[in-house]
């Protein structure tokens, strides 16, 4: 799923679906963007896998739905509650991974436009971003 989650932040949503990701590069104003769209997208793709996938017994449709659902919970919770703070959990973590992961995530919002951004993944973090960290703790 990283892979997957990679290529589509790099070439859908900085892509031709940035109409929709640009509002993650902006401030927020409200409790929702249109970048959250996206997770409603998601959330019906891995719905219908898992409905199709359990409707004449459990296929592979089931747990390619649950392995969505599973990364969009995982997604929101390191993403949304812990880079954005849209929850305030861990907001002092000095773990080196975590504080990686917030760098990089930091260095891809530097860039509010289309192009020229970097740090695309989600769960894996560059060794550029974590040896940044790594001898400080």
């Amino acid at each position: 799923m990283e892979a997957t989650a990679w290529f589509s932040h790099k070439y859908i949503m900085h892509g031709f679906m940035w109409r929709w990701h640009k509002s993650h590069h902006e401030p927020r104003e409200g409790t929702f963007e249109k970048n959250d769209l996206f997770g409603l997208v998601f959330a019906i793709i891995s719905a219908s896998f898992i409905i199709i996938g359990s409707m004449n017994g459990i296929d592979w449709r089931f747990y390619f739905g649950i392995g969505i659902l599973l990364y969009g919970i995982a997604y929101f919770l390191v993403h949304d509650v812990f880079v954005h703070q849209r929850l305030p959990l861990l907001k002092k973590s000095n773990n080196t991974y975590f504080q990686a992961m917030r760098f990089a995530h930091k260095v891809h919002h530097k860039v509010t436009t289309k192009e020229g951004a970097e740090a695309f993944g989600f769960l894996f973090v560059s060794k550029k971003y974590l040896n940044k960290y790594r001898h400080k703790n």
